[in-house]
């Protein structure tokens, strides 16, 4: 079995972490401050290509697989969790329902601006009363003619204030209760009745905006609508396998670098006459970390595969997703406390760590969710 990275997936790994170290990690900690949107790196990410990392070059991007979208992930996250939060909600949740589902017209219209970073997307799933039983959802999508007359709410909506264009999911049949009267659509976001709230002040992901969206009477092209009605949900639940792909590469990276911190922490920090590296109670610490992050590593990577494969990856991307944001959560708490009082300060970025990795272990299905997707597939049900 071949373990080793293509030439060009090592290219476009190395490309990003070059970028990340030298143009996202300066500015990371500045942004977590002031709760502010990184303009000038995410303009940085949309010259680059990663925006729209997966889309063919007949469309603008570059084309890569979905390996290389996972190294992506890692590579971002390892800097800021937020930048890899921004590149997902764009070139994953966004992207990834227009490329696999829509219409050749709708690829043309779309893809180009999305793939260079020249409109950033968001994805509208969840609502006040839907977060994982998503199929429970309430916004609702009237048909009149070739438009669809659009009132509701979503909650939680990573880039939401910053995004041109909308996936959004709503009901197009009044009459049922569950996915199937689901549909989706894409939504330019410069429409009349299409509203943003507040920026959520939140534990962490800080550089990263997460808004409320409303609908008032929004009126939505039939030509936007991706797939047939009813086909929501689908749309919805694979392109959820993908962004399950991303948040086990980010919270890896995150976890990478909570370990890469420690670990130089260890060594120079003195107590007793010798370095804590020294003490076994550290050295278990780092050792369980990097067991864990080549474990997350490994996961995630399979997953990448299977899709680049073609292959059934549902099962893959939850085992990933489940596995690295656990391990990831822990890591970064075993980073602060190998920093001691250091670590619960905001001199040390091992903190910063710890508050953004909290969200992975809840976005694209909680933890709770991935169990029951695995345990689904463990018992065919």
């Amino acid at each position: 079995m071949e373990f080793a990275l293509s030439e060009s997936q090592a290219m476009i790994r190395d490309m990003v972490r070059e970028f990340a170290e030298k143009e996202v990690r300066p500015v990371a900690a500045q942004h977590d401050r002031e709760h502010s949107f990184p303009e000038a790196t995410t303009k940085r990410m949309g010259e680059l290509g990663l925006l729209g990392i997966t889309v063919p070059e007949r469309y603008g991007g570059p084309g890569a697989d979905y390996v290389s979208f996972a190294l992506v992930a890692e590579e971002l996250a390892h800097a800021c969790a937020s930048h890899s939060v921004i590149f997902g909600a764009n070139a994953s949740l966004t992207v990834s329902p227009i490329l696999n589902w829509g219409s050749e017209q709708q690829k043309e219209a779309w893809l180009p601006d999305l793939a260079t970073g020249a409109k950033l997307g968001c994805y509208a799933l969840t609502e006040p009363e839907a977060g994982s039983d998503a199929g429970s959802l309430r916004t609702t999508a009237r048909r009149e003619g070739d438009e669809y007359v659009v009132d509701g709410q979503k909650v939680y909506i990573s880039n939401g204030a910053v995004a041109d264009v909308c996936i959004l999911f709503a009901r197009t049949d009044p009459g049922s209760t569950d996915a199937r009267g689901v549909s989706a659509f894409i939504v330019d976001t410069a429409s009349d009745g299409f509203s943003v709230g507040k920026n959520e002040h939140k534990l962490g992901l800080n550089a990263s905006y997460t808004n409320q969206l409303f609908f008032e009477g929004l009126r939505v092209p039939a030509e936007n609508r991706i797939g047939a009605e009813g086909d929501g949900f689908k749309v919805a639940m694979s392109t959820l396998d993908t962004g399950r792909i991303m948040a086990a590469a980010g919270s890896t990276g995150i976890a990478r670098a909570a370990f890469e911190d420690s670990v130089a922490y260890a060594r120079e920090r003195q107590q007793f006459g010798k370095p804590i590296a020294a003490n076994q109670a550290i050295q278990w610490k780092l050792a369980d970390m990097d067991v864990g992050i080549e474990a997350g590593r490994n996961l995630y990577l399979k997953a990448a595969w299977l899709k680049d494969q073609g292959q059934p990856h549902t099962h893959a991307a939850s085992r990933a997703k489940l596995f690295a944001s656990e391990m990831a959560m822990k890591a970064t708490v075993e980073g602060v406390q190998i920093h001691g009082g250091n670590g619960y300060t905001k001199d040390y970025a091992v903190e910063r760590y710890m508050r953004d990795i909290k969200i992975f272990e809840i976005f694209e299905g909680t933890s709770e969710i991935q169990r029951l997707v695995i345990a689904r597939h463990v018992l065919g049900a």
